[in-house]
């Protein structure tokens, strides 16, 4: 038990003040993130939408999050992470607050693209940040410190906003805008007049790119985006169907919906710097990616049992440990791969990748859902990502 917790103090230690910064920046904005998590029961229950078109204007997000991720990425390379961090927490702000007024699905479609834009161009830049800022040797945990600030805001999020949605789904949106004004204003007070550790990150999974080379000419790197993006499809029926199968398919309330999630989050607040920790120790990306894609696949598997609602917990349970062992590894195997001149370049394709997903997770999950049912879908979700952890596998040991 000595040893363990030995372990766990030292997952934390060596990171810089600026890391910490960074992941306070994100827990507040994460904090105030209650709209996505149940946009979709929003728009079936508030508006009327049926479940296809809910899944229409879930897939504008992803498109939006497609454009804001090459878009972010591009402006980070000229213009630096700053100021495009400043901007998209900023712009995003009124956004939120008139998501209310648009109740058609075509002006629903819109205004979250828009939004989309505007909130995901802010990933390549703050992925920039944490490798700018990072020590060297502490990259992978400079990355699951930020996403366990992340998790920590999810984990309080949607339980918040299932609190607020139950007076009214408006609340959820001012809630979120709330949230991004204050994370802009904490991160102008701490970064405006700061610079990142310049160092190149010399430890790598492999040959890093040329400092002119293209990532979109880098064919190992385009194949490795791809795998991510299609396991990023299979994990984010979390945000998109899963919400809807909660509460269709078990009955569940929006405040037992928002319970279930914000445990997610919990998981990986509670084990990701100690989990993280070890698989640097004993683990290569390619087998710490590996296993995080095949407990996923199991996670999917364990939906169509009918036991109760212990095995929801247990799934979304395995779910967390699988980001937890997979994301930042697959976000260090991009910051490595880069130079320094084109990170924002690698960095926006990694995010690009993930913010695909956006697009197609979605629109193929409620299609499937709609059409033969949820249990099909969770069985044929688990069957893609046994196939993906093989190919990740294979592709990060060649890289």
């Amino acid at each position: 038990m000595k040893e363990l917790l030995r372990i766990y103090i030292d997952s934390y230690k060596g990171l810089s003040k600026s890391a910490w910064m960074l992941a306070l920046v994100m827990l507040i904005n994460r904090t105030g993130a209650m709209v996505l998590p149940f946009l979709s029961i929003y728009m079936t229950q508030a508006l009327g939408f049926t479940i296809t078109e809910a899944g229409v204007v879930l897939a504008c997000f992803g498109l939006g999050a497609v454009t804001g991720s090459w878009l972010g990425g591009w402006l980070t390379d000229r213009y630096g992470n700053f100021w495009v961090q400043t901007l998209s927490l900023l712009v995003s702000v009124p956004l939120f607050l008139i998501i209310p007024h648009f109740t058609s699905v075509e002006a629903l479609a819109a205004i979250i693209y828009i939004l989309s834009v505007t909130t995901e161009s802010f990933r390549p830049a703050n992925s920039v940040s944490v490798a700018r800022y990072a020590k060297p040797e502490n990259i992978t945990r400079a990355f699951s410190l930020n996403r366990m600030a992340i998790n920590l805001g999810f984990s309080i999020g949607p339980a918040l906003g299932g609190f607020l949605a139950s007076f009214s789904y408006n609340w959820i949106f001012y809630g979120n805008a709330l949230g991004a004004f204050i994370a802009t204003l904490t991160f102008v007070a701490f970064f405006r007049k700061r610079k990142g550790n310049i160092k190149r990150h010399t430890e790598t999974t492999g040959t890093p790119a040329s400092p002119t080379r293209s990532p979109y000419q880098d064919q190992i790197f385009l194949v490795f985006s791809l795998l991510c993006c299609i396991y990023a499809i299979c994990f984010f029926q979390l945000l998109s169907t899963l919400p809807l199968f909660y509460q269709k398919g078990h009955g569940l309330t929006e405040g037992q919906v928002g319970i279930i999630l914000g445990f997610s989050g919990f998981v990986v607040v509670i084990f990701e710097m100690l989990l993280v920790h070890m698989a640097e120790r004993r683990l290569s990306y390619a087998s710490s990616i590996f296993w995080g894609t095949a407990l996923c696949a199991v996670s999917f598997a364990l939906l169509p049992i009918p036991t109760g609602y212990w095995i929801l917990y247990l799934s979304i349970f395995l779910m967390s440990i699988s980001e937890i062992l997979a994301m930042p590894f697959m976000a260090s195997v991009a910051v490595k791969r880069a130079s320094k001149q084109n990170q924002g370049a690698y960095m926006g394709l990694n995010a690009l990748a993930f913010s695909a997903a956006h697009v197609f997770s979605p629109f193929i999950g409620t299609h499937v859902a709609d059409n033969y049912g949820f249990n099909i879908l969770w069985w044929g979700t688990a069957v893609v990502l046994v196939g993906i952890s093989g190919g990740l596998y294979f592709v990060v040991r060649k890289m």
